[in-house]
Formats: structure tokens, sequence, C-alpha cells
């Protein structure tokens, strides 16, 4: 049965749950989030066996969960967004995945006992938190002695272009805090003790219609954040590869870094 306690939230966590509390199944349903080779790599990354339990953090849409639930145990698919929560529990039970309970927690305080967990995921979620390091203490706290944890998060790089990238994403999703660099993610992991196995970026192209279409922008909003995404120097649009038909701007790329690490 799902959880239904509410955690108390800061201001930054109450503008996650307006935000995604508000978008229905759209994430549920949405192709960008329910495919890709990323999905297929964090199970590879995790190694999972039969006897594993697993936490997904922020789980959004419930990917994650859904595409390790043959390889594992159990799995607890956590957000802090009750609405969107539900909408992936249905799909859970429309799928007829029944090792999969859903559990309302925040990511930077998690309602489980320390070593509960042979696994923890988390995917394209870390930039909504106000204080990543807290986050990744508590996945150090319930991951179980050699425990993996694989995360994923869109990455910036160093200078103008990462606080231009931060800028758009603010722009489009007011939930959005910061995305970090590799740099600042190796040395946070570090610090709360764990040992980094990979680091492997790619590449994720965003049509801008759906990504804007996702967050509900208003159509004023989505053409002032087109204009100035597209009066952005030249070195930046380079950087995000932003694709321009017509003088409309059609898609651009950001970077996705995956890290799997263990904890001895």
């Amino acid at each position: 049965m799902p959880d239904t306690t509410t955690p108390e939230l800061d201001e930054a966590k109450a503008r996650v749950r307006a935000q995604y509390g508000s978008v229905g199944d759209a994430y549920v349903k949405s192709a960008g989030h329910a495919t890709g080779k990323d999905l297929a790599r964090m199970v590879e990354a995790a190694q999972p066996l039969p006897t594993d339990g697993m936490l997904d953090i922020a789980t959004g849409g419930g990917h994650v969960a859904r595409t390790f639930s043959p390889y594992v145990g159990r799995i607890v698919a956590s957000d802090l967004t009750p609405e969107i929560l539900h909408h992936a529990g249905v799909a859970f039970a429309e799928q007829g995945l029944a090792n999969i309970e859903t559990r309302i927690a925040d990511a930077e305080s998690l309602p489980f006992e320390d070593g509960s967990f042979e696994i923890v995921t988390c995917r394209i979620a870390p930039h909504h938190f106000p204080h990543p390091d807290r986050f990744v203490s508590e996945v150090a706290r319930v991951l179980t002695s050699g425990g993996r944890f694989i995360l994923i998060d869109s990455t910036v790089p160093d200078g103008d272009a990462g606080v231009f990238v931060n800028r758009i994403e603010k722009l489009r999703d007011p939930s959005h805090v910061r995305s970090l660099t590799i740099a600042e993610w190796q040395a946070m992991l570090s610090e709360h003790g764990f040992d980094i196995a990979t680091v492997e970026t790619f590449p994720k192209r965003h049509d801008f219609a759906d990504w804007t279409a996702r967050s509900r922008m208003a159509e004023s909003d989505r053409e002032a954040l087109a204009s100035i995404i597209l009066s952005a120097p030249d070195a930046t649009k380079a950087a995000l590869s932003v694709e321009i038909e017509d003088g409309r701007l059609v898609a651009f790329s950001d970077t996705k870094t995956l890290f799997t690490a263990t904890h001895p």
C-alpha cells in the first residue's frame, strides 16, 4: 500500500510539489522519460540480483522502477509529490508489476532504516534538490555495505555555458534549483564515502515544443524563452547543439551523466 505521510516542506520543495502535482500523468506518458539507452545502462551498471531490495528516489513517472522490476526482489518507488506518485502507482498496477510499492519521501530525509537497500537509483531529478549533499548522505545511510548507487542527472559545463543552462531550466521550470558539474558530483560522492566506479556522459536532445509543454508553460513565456536561447552567444548555442529551422527554435541538447558508485 502507498504511504500517505506528507513530509514537511521548505519553499524549494513546495515549488517542486506544486509544479509536478499539476502535470497529471504527463511524465508517466513522456516518451523522453520512458525510453532511452540510459535505462538499460543503469541496469547493467547496477548488476542487480533477484534477492536485492531497491529504492528509486524521485521516481517521477516510475520508469526506472519499471525497468528494474524483472531483475530485483522488491522495489520502493519514492517521490516527494503524491499526485505524480499516484499516477506512477496506477501504471505499475496496470503493467502487473507486483514487486513495486510506492512511498512518499523527501530525498534529503528518507523515511527508511539504515542499510535497507542493496541498490539505490535516481534518474534526472537531483537538479530539483536544494541540498544535494544531504541527498547523497541519505543514500549512503540507507544502502547496505557494498550497496550500489546508480545516479543520472543533468550536468553542466563550467563557466558561462553552465550558468546559461541553469538559467533557461529555471525559466522553464521554477522548481529547478541547479544542475551541478561532473566535478561537483564526484567531490560530493567521495566526501560521503562512495567509491566511484564509472562516470559516463551522453547528450540528450530536447524537442523545444515538448520540453516546454511538459512544464505547461504559457505561450508567451515559451516564446520569450525561445528568444533567450536564440539570442545566446554563438559558443553557448554550439555547446547546446541548438537546432534552428526558418528562424524558429526546434531543439537543443544538454548533457546527462551516469555515475556508478559503491559504498563500503
